[in-house]
């Protein structure tokens, strides 16, 4: 668990870790160069018990201090726990009996409730919804579909996959990658197993690393790896913003695309050179890989037609946004 200035919610936090019903588990927190009284707190509850061990980072981050607390444990069985959420009483009991039936290779997780001291505003509610429908490879280009804190798995998964040997941002969804690439299945216990905290002070909404939500980057990256079939056309549809940046990014990765649009004003110009086309050639019989690169309200109601084409026809298609 990595722990930066979060003085004010450690207590409710270890409180719930103490409290689950099942009792066989270490606590590895590393306390990430805080400026606050947090590792004064922590000191405190490692006194009181010996199942709580307390490290300091060694290189600042989220990344350096969940490598440490990795190689510092013990367990046959991971979690991760972040400093200002809370765990429902079973939470831990309900992930380990799930997982430790299925064996190497199954990671278990379960679903996810928001709450704040102040007003939680309905993006967050809307995530919730639809991370709780517990879709995570189907939709694992959109966002990351399993919660960072409510996943369990087995230590030798993790050590196959180099789990924490990360060095880029989000470190939850790169771990979710590589737990698809390694072909994990994951399963999802339809009950609230994580207690999430919204407050200003969130990482996601202060540090640097969470700045740029699309994370496309990363998605390029294990696309490539994992997806992209370089025998048949790839076809980038949407020359917004989002798909200015999607271009980019594989043209910097030497993939080549089609680039396809309903907007008739850019039909047949061209943008870093490459031609703007009709998103008609989708009715082309051939098949194709399709990112798109549309708001999922937007491209809903206004393509329906070319929807249903695209699937009918077998087309493999991968929703970047």
């Amino acid at each position: 668990m990595p722990v930066f200035n979060e003085e004010k919610y450690l207590d409710s936090c270890i409180q719930s870790i103490i409290s689950q019903d099942f009792k066989n588990w270490e606590l590895i927190i590393v306390d990430d160069f805080s400026t606050d009284n947090s590792f004064q707190l922590l000191g405190q509850f490692a006194i009181k018990d010996p199942r709580i061990s307390i490290y300091k980072n060694e290189n600042k981050g989220i990344i350096g201090a969940l490598r440490l607390a990795f190689r510092k444990s013990k367990g046959h069985f991971i979690t991760r726990m972040d400093a200002d959420d809370i765990m429902p009483v079973d939470k831990l009991s309900s992930l380990w009996s799930e997982i430790q039936l299925l064996g190497p290779g199954h990671i278990s997780s379960g679903m996810v409730e928001y709450f704040s001291d102040d007003v939680l505003f309905q993006g967050f509610k809307d995530y919730e919804k639809w991370i709780n429908q517990q879709f995570y490879y189907t939709s694992i280009y959109k966002e990351c579909t399993l919660p960072s804190a409510c996943w369990m798995a087995h230590r030798s998964d993790l050590l196959r996959i180099q789990a924490f040997e990360i060095s880029q941002y989000p470190e939850d969804y790169d771990l979710l990658f590589r737990f698809y690439e390694a072909g994990y299945t994951i399963h999802g216990i339809d009950k609230v197993l994580h207690l999430w905290r919204d407050h200003s002070e969130r990482a996601s909404r202060n540090d640097p690393n969470y700045a740029d939500q699309n994370f496309f980057p990363l998605k390029i990256e294990y696309f490539r790896k994992i997806d992209h079939n370089d025998s048949i056309p790839l076809i980038l549809w949407g020359a917004g913003k989002k798909g200015k940046s999607l271009a980019k990014l594989l043209l910097e990765n030497e993939m080549p695309f089609r680039w396809i649009t309903d907007n008739e004003k850019k039909i047949g110009k061209h943008i870093y050179e490459v031609l703007i086309e009709d998103a008609e050639i989708l009715m082309e019989p051939t098949s194709k890989q399709i990112i798109t690169a549309i708001s999922d309200v937007n491209f809903q109601a206004d393509r329906s037609h070319l929807i249903e084409r695209v699937h009918f026809s077998g087309n493999q298609y991968f929703h970047f946004c």
